[in-house]
């Protein structure tokens, strides 16, 4: 019953919308989508009631990126960024004030929220990160740049890591939420891709970002545990998108080959076709 509840939603708000966002290469203006998925809950799903969440399982996150990425392989991105990299981190790391600060307007919809871990020069290997956070009175600078960050040009809510001791390797990073707004932080380019075209990315820049200390997301030098301890729930939510639009793909394709004949039969009983 939920996969079809969200099926019939993404392909009566999301999948009109589908192509026209790919081939613009931005995230739809016209429609609120963001509100509209916040408005049939599909941003909280794995969080807690008391901010506006579900308190379902991954299971139900899965089937929802499976649905709207079956839909549009852009939007299924953005909210996968938005519910899973971002919702989620601070579901599970974050301290009860930041909690109460975030997540009822991510989960609402009324905010958008994306992760910033990549950069120019370092992707999987993340203890390489070239941006630093300098331990100041009451708080960090950070400066730096972080590539490929999806989401990045609208959203106003960012989990962003960066070292805070360049000695320590993996024990030397940390996360940190970062508020659209803030002095120093700023979006640079946008990037085009080859596919999902309409999932707005772009390059974030640092320079000399003021940020609290209540804004560090669990501790100084616990980033990469914050990071990876949610990897694999991360991987499984995502792996709902190719999912999606693999069936999307299906949804094409078999009833042209039940209906599409070829010497007096349909071509899909010819073995080729079987395969």
């Amino acid at each position: 019953q939920f996969k079809e509840s969200v099926h019939r939603f993404a392909q009566e708000h999301i999948a009109p919308h589908a192509a026209a966002i790919d081939a613009s290469n931005y995230f739809p203006k016209e429609v609120n989508l963001w509100k509209l998925m916040g408005d049939f809950n599909l941003h909280g799903l794995t969080s807690p009631e008391e901010y506006g969440g579900l308190g379902l399982g991954y299971m139900y996150h899965c089937i929802a990126m499976e649905e709207i990425s079956r839909a549009s392989g852009s939007v299924g991105l953005s909210y996968g960024a938005h519910s899973n990299l971002c919702i989620n981190q601070l579901v599970r790391h974050g301290s009860p004030a930041q909690k109460e600060k975030y997540l009822p307007k991510l989960i609402s919809g009324e905010h958008i929220g994306a992760l910033a871990m990549s950069e120019p020069n370092s992707g999987s290997d993340v203890v390489s990160m070239k941006c630093k956070a300098e331990k100041v009175d009451g708080g960090y600078v950070i400066n730096g740049n972080k590539m490929w960050c999806t989401n990045g040009p609208s959203a106003q809510t960012l989990v962003v890591y960066a070292k805070t001791d360049i000695t320590a390797g993996s024990k030397g990073i940390t996360a940190f939420i970062i508020e659209k707004g803030m002095p120093g932080f700023s979006t640079a380019q946008k990037l085009d891709k080859l596919g999902m075209r309409g999932s707005d990315t772009c390059e974030l820049v640092f320079e000399n970002c003021f940020v609290p200390q209540e804004n560090v997301l669990g501790e100084e030098g616990k980033g990469v545990y914050v990071m990876m301890s949610g990897l694999d729930l991360e991987r499984l939510v995502l792996a709902g998108g190719p999912i999606g639009l693999m069936q999307a793909c299906l949804d094409v394709v078999l009833p042209y080959v039940r209906q599409r004949e070829q010497f007096g039969r349909p071509i899909g009983e010819f073995q080729f076709l079987q395969v």
